[in-house]
């Protein structure tokens, strides 16, 4: 029996691969795949039977019919993932785990079998392709010129006089520090100092920063400087500092990944993003923290804090530049998003800030986590800002062949009011009851929707938890356990993912996709809604902005209300937030950091 044992994965495997001609193999449709090896189905068709067993290795020719009844009873008797289970499949993947890893591992095959069984419900025809894309030919090294003059300020156009005070300087948005570096009233070193000066003040309090650039900055900001009085004004963010979650790559500086094992990691390459600003005149002041390998608000130096409220983390895993921002000590910064690593520190923190349309913005040089859904985007301390940023670093890259050209304008050349939006009919938390009310005040028309519900699409996760064990598979195959975070248990069970089952997750993200576009038709944007995975995995932009109180502040925090466009619809989804923000001013309530800061130094 124990050699039996040994060939049981492969024998599985084999099964696997057969689902591709489900069709053919009838009761092999009903085989559980890698997640819950454990020949378990759904509650609702219950428990695989030795039949289906049978069936299965006989429809792949394994074996002889004793050898195919002796494997069927072994695996039937196992009744779930074990760690000896995931022990004899390990040849296939070509990787041996330590034995503390095999339980943790055999726990999360078993949740993936669950979400492969609901996808597997999906009544999928041949014609329905997966949501991937191959190019027979590498992208051309020229792509269309971006008018860039397009993107020009709505407010701030009026006189601004320079604050009295520092602090007041520093929690100005980039719209008003644009004017006031272009009417020469401050120039970009006095910010780029004032910025460096905080960034330092404050680090010690919310573990922000991963590296100063400041080398970097005073060059630039000395150049953006004699470039203005030139007269050789570039736009609204000439001049103005600003900082970059550190899964982007800047040459001659450390790019960590948040994570121990690359805390020393120098790439030469320099990020789209990065060259894109640069050519703008942004002054880079710092590389800001991220979540380990992209996740939550802890990294290598500790957890990211909240600036409203500095006994919480930020949240991630754009977790630092979102602090950052928050507090004043960046003008404005870049984050990243896969599933949330934007909307969700924007929420924590009460900052706005924008997730785009996957494809939107180049992602060369940045951290790969997930082919199909990483984003690069901006937050800020207002809408308007995250359009101005947005302005000058969209566009196609020939570098990232996901990046593609779609116009974008601001300020929106039509009236608000010719909007159509999207809201939910019945209960709905309080913040949307509010932002609904809001919104019929603009003048907009409302339209009652309801989110796609006819696929399963918690279970897609496996599609990121795949492509990041794909990503990082040089650190599994190394038995690399330390200085990755909490993300070693999900890059090993990736390793146990049949390929049948991820294609066939993509495949349904095609429906979910199709679904989407339907609810889409007919209106510009929607507020609120539960919605952080589905957009995620559909590509469409949202946005937050502060709005309202949240609950339970002690510092008067403000709350926050989301708002998702139509795929490339950037320029009329931020127009809708950008009014609604104006008419709520949420966004200019900033946090008591020294009293913070005095009162977490007493303790």
């Amino acid at each position: 029996m124990k050699v039996v044992s040994g060939w049981l994965g492969y024998l599985l495997g084999c099964a696997w691969c057969a689902a591709s001609f489900e069709p053919f193999y009838g009761e092999i449709a009903t085989m559980p795949s890698s997640d819950d090896v454990s020949f378990e189905a759904s509650a609702a068709s219950g428990p695989v039977s030795r039949r289906h067993i049978l069936a299965a290795l006989a429809g792949v020719g394994v074996g002889t019919i004793a050898f195919q009844r002796a494997l069927a009873v072994q695996a039937e008797q196992a009744g779930r993932v074990t760690p000896e289970l995931i022990q004899q499949s390990e040849w296939i993947a070509g990787i041996k785990l330590a034995e503390e890893d095999r339980q943790a591992v055999a726990d999360a095959v078993q949740r993936d079998q669950r979400k492969f069984e609901l996808l597997r419900q999906v009544d999928l025809k041949n014609s329905v392709p997966p949501a991937l894309t191959f190019f027979a030919a590498p992208p051309p090294e020229t792509t269309a010129q971006i008018d860039r003059q397009a993107v020009q300020p709505l407010t701030g156009k009026e006189a601004v006089e320079k604050p009295l005070s520092e602090e007041d300087l520093a929690f100005l948005p980039v719209t008003k520090l644009a004017a006031l570096l272009k009417a020469k009233q401050v120039s970009s070193t006095e910010l780029t100092q004032l910025y460096l000066a905080r960034l330092k003040k404050y680090d010690p309090l919310l573990k922000c920063v991963v590296t100063l650039t400041e080398e970097l900055a005073l060059k630039q900001a000395k150049r953006a400087d004699e470039e203005i009085a030139a007269g050789k004004y570039q736009g609204p963010l000439h001049g103005i500092p600003w900082g970059a979650k550190d899964i982007i790559a800047v040459p001659g500086y450390k790019t960590t990944w948040g994570a121990g094992h690359y805390q020393d990691q120098s790439l030469a390459v320099q990020a789209t993003v990065v060259r894109r600003l640069e050519e703008a005149g942004a002054v880079l002041v710092a590389k800001l923290t991220v979540g380990s390998l992209a996740l939550g608000d802890e990294w290598f130096g500790g957890m990211t804090r909240n600036p409203w409220n500095p006994e919480e983390g930020s949240s991630g895993s754009s977790a630092g530049s979102t602090s950052a921002v928050v507090a004043g000590l960046v003008g404005f910064a870049l984050g990243s998003e896969t599933l949330g690593s934007i909307v969700s520190p924007c929420r924590r923190c009460s900052a706005s800030g924008l997730r785009p349309t996957f494809g939107r913005v180049s992602r060369f040089g940045c951290m790969t986590l997930s082919w199909s859904m990483d984003k690069i985007g901006p937050i800020a301390r207002s809408l308007e800002d995250c359009a101005l940023i947005f302005g000058a670093i969209h566009g196609s890259d020939p570098h990232d062949i996901s990046a593609v050209d779609r116009s974008f304008a601001w300020p929106l050349q039509d009236e608000i009011t010719s909007l159509k939006v999207g809201y939910f009919e019945g209960e709905r938390p309080p913040e949307e009851m509010r932002a609904i009310d809001m919104v019929r005040k603009l003048g907009v028309k409302l339209v009652p929707i309801k989110l796609p519900q006819k696929y399963p699409v918690g279970p897609l996760t496996l599609i990121l938890n795949t492509e990041a064990a794909a990503a990082f598979d040089d650190l599994t195959r190394a038995g690399i356990r330390d200085g990755i975070g909490r993300w070693g248990t999900t890059f090993r069970q990736g390793q146990f993912v049949p390929a049948v089952e991820y294609l066939r997750a993509c495949r349904i993200r095609t429906l979910v996709m199709q679904e989407m576009a339907e609810v889409m038709d007919g209106i510009d944007a929607y507020i609120g809604g539960d919605d952080l995975v589905l957009t995620n995995f559909t590509g469409h932009p949202t946005v937050v902005i502060p709005d309202g109180e949240r609950p339970n502040s002690v510092s008067g925090q403000p709350g926050t209300i989301t708002f998702t466009g139509a795929l490339f619809g950037e320029s009329k989804l931020l127009a809708l937030a950008h009014a609604y923000q104006q008419a709520s001013g949420a966004h200019l309530n900033r946090p008591p950091l020294e009293k913070l800061a005095a009162s977490k130094l007493e303790k």
